[in-house]
């Protein structure tokens, strides 16, 4: 099963398990986003749980690869200069530095590729440009041995449980870490500001 037909499948229970979990999480993150940003992109935007906690100013794109979860978030957007794009995350459908900021919540977790991912970010934010992260990722040697067991069948079903931000962030030199700190589950999720060279 690929990721967009399974996330076809979850969308309909994917708020009653993921936003009561996350809410306070993603608006510390959300709370980093830098207020003279004018259009930032929210990539992997689900089914918009981010889009009730931001600012009304700024020009929001939204992408996703799925067409149902995109349809969800929809609602909202309320007054939000909301413009939902249905694209793949590793090959963004935009211009070079068209984005004065970007969020990835709970997305480089999910993506086959997450490089790829964060890679197509650097290339679509400017120089000198925001990019806070909100997902789970193991640290460098650590052994959770569960997560790896578990994560043959969870990564063909939601979410990857293998990704170690380090190493994802060490092939995409155009990034300078800026903050990270722990969010939930002892440390597994974390709160990451990055900044674009």
């Amino acid at each position: 099963m690929n990721l967009k037909t399974s996330y076809s499948l979850i969308a309909p229970f994917y708020d009653a398990a993921v936003e009561r979990a996350t809410r306070a999480a993603r608006r510390r993150s959300l709370a980093a986003l830098p207020g003279d940003g004018e259009r930032i992109l929210l990539a992997g935007v689900g089914t918009g749980l981010d889009l009730p906690h931001l600012s009304p100013a700024p020009r929001y794109v939204g992408v996703d690869l799925n067409r149902p979860m995109l349809r969800r978030a929809l609602p909202r957007a309320g007054k939000l200069d909301f413009a939902p794009v249905q694209g793949d995350v590793q090959r963004l459908p935009f211009t070079e530095a068209a984005f004065d900021a970007a969020i990835l919540h709970l997305i480089l977790a999910v993506v086959p590729q997450p490089e790829h991912c964060l890679g197509e970010i650097a290339r679509v934010v400017r120089p000198g440009g925001t990019v806070i992260v909100f997902d789970k990722f193991l640290r460098r040697g650590q052994p959770a041995l569960l997560r790896r067991l578990a994560n043959p069948l969870a990564r063909r079903v939601a979410s990857r449980l293998d990704v170690v931000f380090e190493d994802v962030l060490a092939t995409v030199p155009q990034f300078a870490c800026e903050d990270d700190q722990p969010a939930l589950g002892s440390g597994w999720f974390r709160l990451i500001r990055l900044r674009r060279h």
